[in-house]
């Protein structure tokens, strides 16, 4: 089991940051990659960023490119999601999730864990 709590979501003006935590527990040793996705209201879920548990292969989606970061602190089982130059449509509840499996980084059928995401608002 992995357990995951996201933090770090508010209120910011369109233009502005945010920085998403997101605090890992549990069996974080057997994790394969983990990602971030984000749904808005009347919308469905999103891929927003993943990497590998390991730190490597990072990926994003097209409209994320250049503005999200997504990191991980090697010293702590907790990732990160940058976010700069922010707009009124990033508005969403953001989840992180866990994949313990080799697959697709990008699908968020399969991810096994998720935390109970964290509100965004961006205002115009």
């Amino acid at each position: 089991q992995v357990q995951l709590v996201e933090s770090g979501g508010g209120l910011v003006q369109a233009g502005g940051s945010l920085r998403l935590s997101c605090a890992a527990s549990g069996r974080t040793v057997s994790t394969y990659g983990v990602g971030w996705f984000r749904q808005a209201p009347g919308k469905e879920r999103e891929f927003v960023a993943a990497m590998g548990w390991s730190g490597s292969a990072t990926t994003y989606a097209d409209s994320m490119k250049g503005r999200f970061t997504i990191s991980r602190d090697s010293a702590k089982p907790t990732v990160y999601l940058q976010m700069s130059s922010l707009k009124p449509e990033d508005t969403a509840v953001y989840y992180c999730a866990a994949k313990m499996n080799w697959g697709r980084l990008t699908l968020d059928y399969e991810y096994d864990y998720w935390g109970q995401g964290t509100q965004v608002t961006v205002s115009s």
